[in-house]
């Protein structure tokens, strides 16, 4: 079971700024105002809610990861570290 990451703004090329900065290139993506992307590997998913994290001053965007089907959380400075921790307790390898 993998994690999907959703992110929304209301601000055009938001997300693009934050994905050039996450993958160091530029990203195509259909939707100026929302990027949905399924990490195989769960693990993977932390990176990008640490670097949200860290960074989400500089952005207008939002963040929602699902861990389980058709559950969403919204991931904020209060919770990212929780879901991060939990990541690694629930996929140990």
């Amino acid at each position: 079971m993998g994690v999907m990451v959703n992110l929304y703004s209301t601000e055009k090329n938001e997300i693009k700024r934050f994905l050039y900065s996450f993958f160091e290139h530029n990203v195509e993506i259909d939707n100026d105002l929302k990027w949905e992307h399924y990490f195989e590997n769960s693990i993977d998913s932390a990176n990008i809610i640490g670097v949200f994290v860290d960074n989400n001053d500089k952005f207008k965007i939002n963040m929602w990861v699902s861990l389980d089907s058709g559950f969403f959380i919204n991931v904020t400075d209060y919770n990212a570290d929780k879901i991060i921790r939990y990541l690694y307790e629930r996929y140990p390898y």
